[in-house]
């Protein structure tokens, strides 16, 4: 099978803090950006950048569908849904950055937003708002992948600019599909922590003395780290993605296994709690946002969940009630748009008081500082000719981020059928990739931010009719399951040729109908060529992205008919805001 059936997971607090959060909305004339900070301890958090140094258009959903308890519940709100929900007023540059609301024409009014030398500004000024030694700078993984320049330097280049930005700790995701090899060397010159409780080694590799940070357990990495606040200390916990295997080619990390293993979280935070007296307990953790949720919920002793791996930006956190008392779970977003303050009022082990900001980076209200723009124009410089190179125009905007079809996915669907001479185009639900807006050039960065990997290889197969419906039921599951532990976080497997009906309230099973080919329902006997890409096997054909810019160099009209995808059930859902 071109994308593996998932296998089911059996997967094996908080000190109360005081709620204090702005609303989003602010007065006419003021910045942004300026507010004092509060409390004793200020974390910085950012997530999911997906390697963009350079400011970015990135267009939020219209589609993220809440199924069962987690229907009309962050993060599972959409436009008009989202302004109401956080109190942001429509048409402000707020709306422009957390939703799709009037995207294109608000995206012409406020610009791009993100880029690491924007960023390096924000940050320098909220770390000198506060004593030297009372912040830290957090990031939540994904950051090394999703862009060509990462692609041809395996993350190096991301590296480097980390250290000039000045990440103190991470955890990781995407980092691993470079292989442990990789992995090491870029983490022996990352100038941070990588901190990951969850990744344990395999019995055979402990068998065979395999590299572990603690042999006796055979924990991988570090799980945690202490910082000092003044006369405080917080315990930093990482929590990589609990999927890894699953979601990935297994050959890039076969002597680890992952999870997300609430068992051996609880048993770090107790230890942080007893042995190490910490003030404070903090999870960086990159499960997606409905698995930190119910993770809140059954471990106790944890204060705040910083989470990422979804790519949902909620402005303020949810509170979350366990055996414990609560925990506040948080999620920053992508793509370098925002970057989240928690401000903590810290006493003698427990947190008095807590004021979150999730902070849009919006390149023309922060000026660019000048070092990082440097070392960003140094690193793209050999790679500049390549990446700028115009392969075609964009007709309308094109976009990824979505429960189901984007456009900029159906376009590479179209390239994948017209250039392997295929019946139907699988692409995968990927929830990193920049947005181009209509009329602008498609360059090769812009492909490459769609396609970069490590096993970005086309292929073709024959495939039946039910071996296809197989696949869109499971990944629908991957999606709509109720319980999130059984989510991996992306987004519904795109299709180009054929189109299909989606339920996402049925049960697993009985969620995809409906399907056709041409106008014809597909038959579950007969056998149908399909083209796709990133598949967990091993394949021997081109790089998606030469398939993708021969399309386009050639001419090939792109698809207008809109999505092939009917969504039921879901009318009066505020993650659904009409067909994508």
């Amino acid at each position: 099978m071109p994308i593996h059936r998932r296998e089911l997971l059996k997967l094996a607090v908080a000190m109360p803090a005081v709620l204090s959060l702005p609303r989003s909305g602010r007065a006419s004339g003021t910045s942004l950006y300026d507010f004092k900070p509060s409390g004793n301890a200020r974390l910085l958090h950012m997530t999911d950048t997906h390697a963009q140094l350079s400011p970015v258009f990135f267009r939020e959903p219209s589609v993220n569908v809440g199924v069962g308890s987690m229907k009309g519940h962050p993060p599972h709100l959409v436009g008009e849904y989202f302004l109401k929900k956080f109190g942001v007023k429509p048409g402000t540059a707020e709306a422009y950055a957390f939703t799709f609301l009037d995207f294109e024409s608000a995206a012409h009014r406020y610009g791009k937003m993100g880029g690491f030398a924007h960023l390096r500004t924000l940050v320098k000024m909220l770390r000198s708002a506060v004593p030297d030694g009372h912040s830290i700078l957090l990031d939540g993984g994904d950051l090394w992948q999703g862009s060509g320049i990462a692609n041809l330097n395996r993350g190096a280049d991301m590296v480097q600019a980390a250290n000039l930005l000045g990440i103190d700790a991470m955890t990781g995701h995407w980092e691993f599909t470079y292989g442990e090899e990789t992995l090491r060397k870029n983490l022996a010159d990352f100038k941070g922590e990588f901190i990951a409780q969850n990744v344990f080694l395999t019995e055979e590799a402990a068998f065979n003395d395999a590299k572990a940070f603690d042999r006796d357990s055979g924990r991988v990495f570090q799980p945690y780290t202490i910082r000092k606040m003044g006369d405080y200390r917080i315990g930093i916990i990482g929590q990589a993605f609990p999927y890894v295997p699953i979601a990935h080619p297994k050959r890039f990390t076969p002597d680890w296994t992952f999870g997300v293993r609430d068992d051996e979280m609880q048993k770090v935070v107790n230890r942080l709690r007893t042995a190490e007296k910490v003030d404070a307990v903090v999870v960086l953790s990159h499960n997606g946002m409905d698995v930190d949720l119910k993770m809140a919920s059954r471990v106790t002793g944890i204060d705040v969940i910083l989470g990422g791996h979804t790519h949902d930006a909620v402005p303020q956190p949810v509170s979350i009630a366990n055996a414990g008392g609560k925990t506040l779970v948080t999620n920053a977003g992508s793509n370098g748009k925002y970057l989240g303050v928690l401000d903590l009022e810290l006493g003698k082990g427990a947190v008095k008081n807590v004021n979150y900001r999730l902070l849009p980076v919006f390149t023309n209200e922060l000026k660019a500082d000048a070092e990082m723009a440097a070392l960003v124009e140094k690193l793209r410089a050999p790679h500049a000719g390549m990446l700028d190179e115009k392969v075609a125009g964009a007709d309308r905007l094109l976009f990824r981020r979505g429960n189901f079809n984007g456009t900029m996915d159906e376009m590479i669907c179209d390239a994948l059928r017209h250039q392997l001479d295929a019946e139907i185009a699988l692409s995968p639900g990927f929830r990193w990739g920049t947005t181009v807006l209509s009329g602008q050039p498609i360059t090769m960065d812009d492909i490459l931010s769609q396609t970069a990997m490590t096993y970005p290889e086309v292929y073709v197969q024959p495939m039946s009719g039910e071996q296809i419906k197989t696949v869109l039921e499971d990944i629908c599951d991957n999606l709509f399951n109720l319980d999130p532990y059984y989510q991996q976080g992306g987004d519904m497997v795109r299709i180009g040729g054929m189109s299909y009906t989606c339920a996402p309230n049925e049960a697993t099973g009985k969620r995809i109908s409906d399907m056709k080919l041409g106008g014809v329902a597909l038959d579950p006997a007969k056998s149908y060529k399909v083209a796709g890409w990133a598949s967990v096997n091993e394949q021997k054909g081109a790089p998606v992205w030469e398939t993708v810019a021969s399309y386009l160099r050639e001419g090939k009209s792109m698809p207008k008919a809109g999505s092939q995808v009917k969504i039921v059930g879901v009318d009066d859902n505020p993650g659904f805001a009409g067909q994508t």
